[in-house]
C-alpha cells in the first residue's frame, strides 16, 4: 500500500510507471449508480425514510385529516430526497476517484474520496477470483487473498466484496463489462503464474585431462 498525490501519477491509476516488462492490460472505474445502490444502499435506505414519513403522515391524517397529514408528509419528504441526494453524491465521490488498473503482473487498486491510497496486488497474493455479474453487464470481481495476506475491511471499503468482513476480499467493484474484464483478470493471472522461474546455481567446472 501507497499513499501519494494523486497529481503526479505518471498515468492516472498508476504510482509509478510501470517497470520494464510490465504492460497495461485494462483500467476502469466503478459505475457511480450501481455502486450507490449495492455499496451504499441508496434505495434501501430511500425507501427506509419514505416509509417513516408514510407512517407519520398516517398519523397525522387520523388526528387532523388531510391538511395536516400534508403539512406533515412533505418535511420529511423533503429530508428522505435529500439523503437520498447525499448519498449518491459520495457514491459518485468514491467512484470518480478510485481507478482499477490490471496488468501483466498485478491489480492496481487507486482508492479513496478525500485520501488517495493505492493497494498493489500481486497475482502470486491471489487465491482464487470470483465475478458477480448483474443483467446489466456491471458486476464485482472479487480476489480472495493467500493465508498471510490481509487489507483493513475499513481502509478498503467500498472496494471490497460484501459479506466478507473478517477474511477481507479487494474487489473491482460495480464496474460495466464485468465479464469481459474478469477474463481479461483470469487470462493476465494465468499467464503470470505459469510462467517459468529461472534459477541459476554454481556449476562445478567440466572435468579437463592434462
Amino acid at each position: 500500500m501507497s499513499d501519494h498525490d494523486f497529481r503526479f501519477e505518471p498515468q492516472p491509476g498508476l504510482p509509478a510507471p510501470l517497470p520494464e516488462g510490465e504492460a497495461l492490460l485494462w483500467q476502469g472505474s466503478p459505475d457511480a449508480a450501481a455502486l450507490a445502490r449495492e455499496a451504499f444502499k441508496a434505495n434501501w435506505i430511500f425507501g427506509y425514510l419514505l416509509l417513516i414519513a408514510l407512517w407519520r403522515t398516517g398519523a397525522a391524517f387520523a388526528d387532523g385529516g388531510l391538511a395536516l397529514s400534508v403539512a406533515v408528509f412533505l418535511p420529511y419528504l423533503v429530508l428522505a430526497l435529500a439523503g437520498y441526494g447525499i448519498i449518491r453524491l459520495m457514491a459518485r465521490a468514491s467512484a470518480r476517484s478510485a481507478i482499477y488498473s490490471i496488468t501483466s503482473r498485478r491489480v492496481i487498486l487507486r482508492i479513496g474520496a478525500a485520501l488517495q491510497v493505492t493497494w498493489t496486488i500481486p497475482f502470486t497474493k491471489v487465491a482464487a477470483a470470483s465475478a458477480d455479474v448483474r443483467l446489466s453487464g456491471t458486476g464485482t470481481i472479487a480476489m480472495e487473498l493467500t493465508e498471510g495476506s490481509q487489507i483493513s475491511y475499513l481502509a478498503l471499503w467500498p472496494h471490497l466484496r460484501p459479506g466478507f468482513a473478517r477474511k477481507v476480499q479487494p474487489a473491482l467493484r460495480c464496474i460495466p463489462d464485468a465479464a469481459r474484464v474478469a477474463r481479461i483478470l483470469s487470462d493476465a493471472a494465468q499467464t503470470r503464474l505459469n510462467e517459468p522461474v529461472l534459477s541459476l546455481r554454481a556449476m562445478p567446472e567440466p572435468f579437463a585431462a592434462e
